[in-house]
Formats: structure tokens, sequence, C-alpha cells
């Protein structure tokens, strides 16, 4: 096993979903699961390159080489064989797709990697199920199964895994039990139990399936044409708003609210301040605007709060689909990656996922190749007060957020956008920062 381990160090920063980019890998064995499936296996490694230390899920499979496909290949095994990511064996997706549809054990030893429906109807068991590997996936591995004579299904397995159930399997599956049309039918998960560092036994999520939806796009590219033609987008815009409260009202009523007292009103201003902080070092042209984003800061904490509850946590428009039968699908309950798990399993503010879609639609202008400037921004407002009236009509005044509270989401969002864009896309940094100068405008 050390030796895959050292050709995992040299393979895992070549894959998107890793997340410790610059570093080279430190890898410690977590579990082992050796599969039903033939010649694979499921393994979790420890990285400490970064602190606090990532837990990877990485299933792979020993086979001949001249059936390994490109970016699959780990490195050379024994007996002339290799491995590889087992993602794109067909071997380990239908073992994969068996346990969504029909639950169970998926290793010989022990029930260290179990299945369990989540439909009210299992599937009868199937066999050489075509299964491929969406590209484009970031933080995890999207496979899409197409079963004969059945509907097709979309798997997500986490690469980064933590103890506990995924806010996307917990969130998804208890709206689409409820009889939710604005997410997608939940069909099944893998769970893991492994032991941690400190000798706790525990279980979290590995994998989740769902309802997939053929040829359809998601909000963003539907909003982009919609702005590079200048087609009014008031009526999308007003049902998004619609879909998404109708989303804050079945979580607030399926999980726990808490009150808004002292405590909380200080762990996210302190989270403010602390954003603003990294920001204003890593993007000077912040350093002006800091005062000016303090005080909205400050009339947000001393305004009315809403109850806090579970909430999407990272709501864009590339987080939703655009169905014929169903309207707007609302997707990913993950929230936002760079959170700690335990900040995107706890209640928290509604409004976070409101900022978020005003800020989606604010970088359709930023996207839209068009040299009037003015008739996409007056678009993009158009489209923002379109989704809002939608979400206040549907979620009622006791959910609704005080305006203070919505600016200061916003600006919390673009402070973290200025810094996102720094590191990855200088070329973006002008979109955050014309939205930072809106909302806290400087003194004339």
């Amino acid at each position: 096993m050390g030796d895959l381990l050292d050709l995992l160090t040299v393979w895992m920063p070549r894959q998107r979903w890793y997340g410790t980019k610059g570093r080279n890998p430190q890898l410690t064995l977590v579990a082992e699961w050796p599969l039903v499936a033939p010649s694979t296996r499921v393994l979790l490694v420890r990285d400490e390159a970064v602190s606090p230390a990532a837990l990877y899920q990485v299933p792979v499979s020993l086979r001949d080489p001249d059936v390994v496909l490109p970016g699959s290949l780990i490195g050379p095994a024994d007996d002339g064989r290799v491995w590889a990511d087992a993602v794109t064996d067909p071997a380990f997706t239908d073992l994969l797709f068996r346990l969504f549809s029909t639950g169970g054990a998926g290793a010989v030893t022990d029930d260290g990697f179990l299945g369990i429906p989540l439909t009210s109807s299992p599937a009868e068991p199937a066999t050489d199920v075509p299964a491929r590997v969406l590209s484009g996936e970031q933080s995890n591995t999207s496979i899409i199964f197409r079963p004969e004579g059945a509907p097709p299904v979309i798997g997500k397995l986490f690469r980064q895994v933590n103890a506990g159930i995924n806010p996307d399997v917990e969130l998804q599956s208890a709206l689409a039990a409820g009889g939710a049309t604005f997410v997608p039918a939940a069909i099944g998960e893998v769970r893991g139990t492994w032991m941690t560092a400190g000798g706790e036994t525990v279980t979290g999520s590995l994998a989740f399936a769902q309802e997939f939806f053929e040829g359809v796009e998601d909000a963003w590219r539907v909003a982009l044409e919609a702005a590079g033609a200048d087609d009014d987008f008031s009526a999308p815009a007003r049902a998004l708003g619609e879909s998404v409260a109708r989303m804050h009202v079945a979580l607030a009523e399926t999980f726990p609210t808490i009150p808004p007292d002292a405590d909380v009103r200080s762990r996210v201003a302190a989270a403010w301040e602390r954003r603003l902080t990294i920001a204003v070092a890593e993007v000077p042209a912040l350093a002006p605007y800091a005062d000016r984003i303090r005080e909205v800061y400050a009339d947000a904490v001393a305004a009315e709060w809403p109850p806090l509850q579970r909430v999407h946590g990272d709501l864009h428009l590339g987080q939703v689909l655009h169905t014929p039968a169903n309207g707007w699908v609302l997707l990913d309950f993950e929230g936002e990656p760079l959170r700690p798990i335990s900040e995107r399993r706890s209640p928290d503010l509604a409004v976070r996922d409101v900022a978020g879609m005003l800020r989606s639609f604010d970088y359709v202008s930023g996207a839209v190749a068009d040299d009037d400037g003015a008739a996409v921004r007056a678009w993009v407002i158009a489209a923002q007060q379109s989704f809002l009236a939608g979400y206040a009509e549907t979620v009622g005044a006791g959910q609704k957020a005080p305006d203070s509270l919505l600016a200061a989401f916003e600006l919390d969002k673009a402070v973290y956008e200025a810094i996102y864009e720094t590191r990855n896309r200088p070329d973006w940094i002008g979109i955050p920062l014309a939205a930072i100068s809106r909302l806290a405008p400087l003194a004339s």
C-alpha cells in the first residue's frame, strides 16, 4: 500500500478535485475497503499538507493498461497491471449504481461501505449499466448512469469527506421526501464507517444519487443568453425567486431554527470582519472602502433579524436548472466549499442565499460581451428586482430579512469574490469591486 500512496502523492495534485493547490500531498491511509467488484477498492487518505487535514476518497482499481482511459492512470502495479481511478471502471460504476438503487454492503469484509436507497420503490438490480464521468467537475466527481428502460441517474462521488451526513444528502433528501418539485428526486446514497486519528468510529457520506434532467441548461447559461439578446427576464427571475423562497419555507418547517441572539450576531459580524481584513490585505483597491463597509455591517447588526435556519449555503445561477416539467430546480446543497463543514451544517440566515443569487445576476453583466454596458446593467437590475419581488411575496413577512441585512450579506459576498478573483481570475476583479463601490459608496 505504501507504493500506491506514493503514486497518489504524484497523481492527486493533477486532479481538479484536489483542494490544496501548490503543495505536495502528505498522505496517510485512514481506511481501505476491498469491494465486491473485481479488483477494486476504496481508500480514505488523510492529507496533512493543509491544516486542518483534509480527508479524500479515492476509489482505485487494478486494470490492464490498454483499457485505462486517459487521465485515469495512477501508476504501475504488479503483474503488468496498473492502478487506475475506478470511476472509469465499469466494475466499480456497476457496483455503485446497484448500491444507490438497491442498497446493501459493497465491501467484501464488513458493512463499512454501505448503500442506502432513498426512494420509496427501490429499483431492481441492474448490471452493465452505461456510465459516463462528467467533465468539468471540480470538488467532486459526477457520473451519469443510463439503465436500460429506466430514467437516467446522476451520482456524485464526494472526494473530500467528513464525519456525518453531507448537507447535500441531508437537505435535498428531506426536501424531496416532503414532495418538493424544486429539487431532483433522491435515489440513494453510500455511507462509509471509519476510525478517526483519535480512535473514534464515525460514519460519513461517500456518494449520493439523484434524478438526472436530460438536455437542460443551468440558470447561468439561460441568463447569459437572455442578457446577451436583451430579452426580458423578469418572469423567469420572479419564478426563480419564488422557488428559492419555497425552499427556505420548507427547510424552516423541516429542520430546527434558532433565535438570532447576541452570540449569533457576534459570530456573524466576526466572520464579516475576518473576511474583510483578509481582503484589504490581498486587494489594495478595497482599502478606501473598508470604513464604509464596516458601517454597512454595523447597521445590519443593529437591525431586526429573522430566525436562523438551514439554508442552501452556496446558491448561485449555476446551481439551478431550468426544466420543462418542474421549472427551476435547485441543486448542490453542500454549501460553500471553503467554509468548514460544521458551519455548512449549522442554521444560518436565509438571506445568505438571496444575496448569493443577487451577486450571481451581477456577474452576468461582467460575462456578457456587449459594448453597451448600460443596457446589460439595466437588464441585471430588472432581473434582481424581479427575483426579490418573487421571493418576498412567497416567503412571507415573517421570514424576510431587512434591507440592511441583505446589503451586508451582498457586501460580504462581494468581498469574498474580490479575494477569489485576485487569487484565481485577476481579469474579473472589476466585477466585485464595482459592486462594492455601489453597495458601500464613498462620500463625495
